[in-house]
């Protein structure tokens, strides 16, 4: 019998991270072998020892983002599959997140036989990617490259900026991505100069017409 593909689920939320765990409990070739709450919690683990396969990521995370942690893992341990699993609509996030190294992109609301075809893809040498991102990369490849307005950002301006357009709270966007107030608003300025644009109704707009949030 083949070793069981080992699984980290490094997410903020206990409920998701047990549904991760009993999408993938009846999978003899899957063994969910960790938990992390937060990036440094993941690292923590996996520098004392832990020995895993795949992690399955989500990229909004308190503290150091998902994002974050992603490049590092491919910098400390390239040969590791990294399954990004968000709430965020592929269009926000998914190219950029492949380019940085993720071995694949799904969405949270994923049915249970979705995401344990994902997980044996990555955790088997492949790329899994949805028929969306297909679609994404490939209009990527064909465009230009200074491509849309919201390539200017970075992982985290794109972060501030389709809260900002879902019409989520100063503070509250700062709990969620383990910043101060001060430090959103610095980064909501700096996303109107990069954008060209003067307030929220146009950041919400812009989001709303490229298809960033649902």
């Amino acid at each position: 019998m083949h070793t069981p593909i080992r699984v980290l689920i490094v997410d903020d939320h206990a409920i998701l991270r047990a549904g991760v765990r009993e999408m993938l409990a009846e999978e003899q070739d899957l063994q969910v072998v960790a938990e992390a709450g937060s990036a440094e919690d993941a690292l923590q683990q996996l520098r004392n020892g832990l020995q895993v396969d795949v992690v399955v990521l989500d990229i909004t995370l308190p503290g150091q983002s998902g994002i974050d942690l992603l490049k590092q893992l491919k910098r400390d341990q390239p040969e590791l599959a990294i399954l990004v699993l968000s709430m965020h609509p592929e269009r926000s996030f998914a190219v950029r997140l492949m380019r940085a190294g993720a071995n694949g992109y799904v969405p949270k609301m994923i049915v249970p036989e979705e995401l344990v075809k994902a997980v044996r893809a990555v955790g088997t040498g492949r790329r899994y990617i949805t028929p969306l991102v297909a679609e994404l990369l490939a209009s990527e490849c064909a465009a230009d490259e200074e491509g849309p307005m919201h390539n200017r950002l970075s992982e985290r301006e794109l972060q501030v900026f389709t809260r900002i357009a879902r019409g989520v709270s100063p503070a509250v966007m700062a709990n969620e991505l383990g910043l101060s107030v001060k430090t959103v608003s610095t980064y909501r300025a700096r996303i109107l100069e990069k954008m060209g644009m003067r307030s929220n109704a146009e950041i919400a707009a812009y989001a709303v017409r490229n298809q960033l949030v649902e």
